[in-house]
């Protein structure tokens, strides 16, 4: 691999992965202001018509039509991208970036455990233990050591109304938190059927990958806007809003969260390789963590822990597939 060309990959992936560790801590500020259900409408809304207006111009109006792949965009983009956005957003709301961030990192492991079961390819054994580690480190991290399921005790039935009611507000309570780390490692899960699915259509680009899947997405993003609308789940936030920092902060998950680092992601990936691409996106976790604390946040010695674990245990199965792949 040349140099110059080695530089440029490394270059557009580590930005994609800086964009998207500082992506939750942003959109968590906002969310005092705006519920989920519309900073994810917003948020994909904008990347849907930057996606279509860049593909239109680089491939034509061809490459909108779906040809053979109507199962996978379906499943992949409606259910896996769509259902994978709101998710996340709504757990956001509920508990910690940081938390949350540590959740996400399981996806490569998620991923590969999800091609054991559809197509049948077992990871190695070290990739299993490695996976087994990194879970475990997410659970000593949303779990704070175990105090939060003590400080639960007790509680019985009487903890199923705060439930439903936290759903879609902004809780700090630690029955809350839990709530919102479920919904995050459930929008992790849809992400890998969308990842599962795109692969399927690998003879297509990865801008027309991500837009054609981006699209049906979108749709259902709008209906459960909708949806929330009509059942008071969410809150427009008001117009003086609009003139302030806050908007910069939705071009950042957008824009730049959505759009840009995708495309500059695929890029990286093109250039040096998916297996030194996902070894640079083990650092998401890191960034975040930054990020708050230059917010000043601080953190839980578990929580550290917890994200030592998952970040060590990710670092060492992505090393070790590199030399396997090298041998």
């Amino acid at each position: 691999m040349h140099a110059p060309h080695s530089l440029v990959g490394l270059a557009a992936a580590f930005s994609a992965v800086l964009i998207w560790g500082g992506q939750l801590p942003i959109a968590k500020s906002v969310m005092p202001d705006l519920d989920g259900f519309t900073l994810t409408l917003l948020r994909y809304g904008v990347a849907s018509v930057l996606f279509v207006a860049f593909l239109w111009w680089k491939e034509g109006l061809k490459a909108f039509r779906w040809e053979h792949h109507t199962g996978p965009i379906l499943i992949g983009g409606a259910f896996g991208m769509g259902c994978s956005a709101l998710l996340v957003f709504l757990g956001l709301s509920l508990t910690k970036p940081e938390l949350a961030v540590i959740i996400i990192a399981l996806q490569p492991g998620m991923t590969a455990l999800g091609q054991w079961v559809w197509l049948k390819r077992r990871p190695p054994n070290f990739t299993l233990w490695c996976l087994a580690f990194a879970f475990c480190g997410v659970v000593v991290a949303v779990t704070r050591g175990g105090a939060t399921f003590s400080g639960l005790t007790g509680q019985g039935g009487a903890a199923i109304a705060p439930m439903a009611s936290a759903l879609f507000t902004t809780g700090n309570g630690q029955l809350d938190q839990l709530l919102g780390e479920a919904l995050v490692f459930a929008g992790a899960i849809a992400w890998v059927t969308y990842v599962l699915a795109s692969s399927r259509m690998a003879e297509w680009s990865a801008l027309r990958i991500a837009t054609v899947n981006c699209l049906p997405a979108t749709a259902v993003i709008i209906l459960c806007w909708l949806v929330a609308m009509a059942l008071g789940f969410k809150r427009w936030p008001a117009p003086d809003l609009w003139a302030s920092a806050w908007s910069l902060k939705i071009a950042y998950v957008s824009v730049l969260g959505v759009f840009v680092a995708m495309m500059v992601w695929n890029e990286g990936a093109r250039r040096i390789g998916p297996l030194n691409a996902m070894l640079l996106s083990n650092l998401m976790p890191m960034f975040t963590f930054a990020f708050r604390a230059m917010e000043g946040a601080r953190f839980e010695r578990s929580e550290l822990l917890g994200a030592a674990m998952v970040v060590g245990a990710l670092i060492a199965n992505n090393l070790y597939q590199r030399r396997a792949a090298a041998a």
